[in-house]
């Protein structure tokens, strides 16, 4: 939804401070009561991007306090508003209201793929990255009441940014989950389907007109790109960030329907790289909460994830 759609469906446009670059709220529109959702033009992004937050009692712009915030984020959203995605499909509306913290649900793309794009070495937008963590973060601490007691979390390739996230910028995060997150993008398999061959798929379906290799380059030739964006190799960096992995096997769980139709190859990539993902960190000495069950890459399963793990974020940012 443009602007213009925003304003005309009850929106407005904020006199909240931009962002350093000029990134700047342009439409606010408030459909439920803990509900806010933000339209946002950037100069990194080629069109305007959505974001929608959860707020806590009491909250106030002209409050004389700020409140903890909690990200999440969404996986490949081709076609769709990923800003509504964690709403639409879990309860998290309903389970953290009383929670004293802002939940904030960004647009992430089309391909989920939380990074600033490599772009032939050339750079430019899209600058998913910058967006989230220098655009929005600014706006949302100068006119949203954001405080800097942040945690971070998300589903499928989302799972994976919340982890790249965390590593990237050390400090920013104090606790991060990845719920069914292919965390080990540069896991390969010639059996099967492997990260690689998800980010190319990604890219095929959220962004046809471009070249997968835009992303990170190709995974061998530009293999230093690919590694300061992947969180198996970014694990050391984790350390001091409480952390909460989980992943099902593929095959049908509880809330699948029945009969069995299979395995499915997107859980089953997760599954692999959220254990070697684990593995790296028991390794390394860096401590990490998981849980490995039965069932598929599906909401349901996201849904009791982030229930579960929703403790383990808020205790360190409340």
């Amino acid at each position: 939804m443009g602007l213009t759609a925003s304003i005309a469906a009850g929106g407005s446009a904020p006199s909240a401070a931009p962002a350093d670059d000029g990134a700047a709220v342009v439409g606010e529109r408030r459909p439920r009561r803990r509900v806010l959702d933000l339209t946002v033009r950037s100069p990194v992004l080629p069109d305007v991007a959505h974001v929608r937050l959860l707020l806590p009692p009491g909250w106030s712009r002209d409050a004389d306090r700020t409140w903890p915030v909690l990200w999440l984020l969404h996986g490949a959203a081709p076609g769709a508003e990923g800003h509504t995605l964690w709403t639409e499909h879990t309860d998290v509306e309903e389970f953290t209201d009383g929670a004293d913290v802002i939940v904030v649900m960004p647009d992430g793309g089309a391909c989920g793929d939380y990074t600033d794009w490599w772009n032939r070495g050339e750079g430019g937008a899209p600058k998913w990255e910058t967006f989230h963590l220098a655009e929005l973060r600014q706006i949302l601490e100068r006119g949203y009441r954001a405080g800097t007691e942040r945690a971070i979390a998300g589903n499928g390739m989302g799972g994976t940014g919340a982890l790249a996230y965390a590593a990237r910028h050390r400090g920013l995060f104090r606790a991060a989950a990845s719920f069914s997150g292919p965390v080990h993008t540069l896991h390969r398999d010639p059996r099967r389907l492997d990260a690689v061959d998800l980010v190319e798929l990604a890219v095929a379906v959220g962004a046809p007109t471009r070249d997968w290799t835009d992303l990170w380059g190709h995974p061998d030739e530009q293999r230093v790109v690919w590694r300061h964006h992947n969180p198996y190799d970014l694990a050391d960096r984790l350390t001091g960030v409480r952390l909460y992995v989980s992943a099902g096997d593929g095959t049908p769980g509880p809330y699948d329907p029945r009969p069995a139709t299979g395995a499915d190859a997107l859980e089953t990539l997760a599954h692999t790289a959220t254990r070697e993902f684990a593995g790296k960190l028991k390794k390394l000495g860096v401590p990490v909460a998981t849980h490995f069950y039965r069932g598929t890459h599906t909401w349901p399963y996201w849904r009791r994830e982030l229930r579960a793990a929703l403790p383990v974020l808020l205790d360190q940012i409340t």
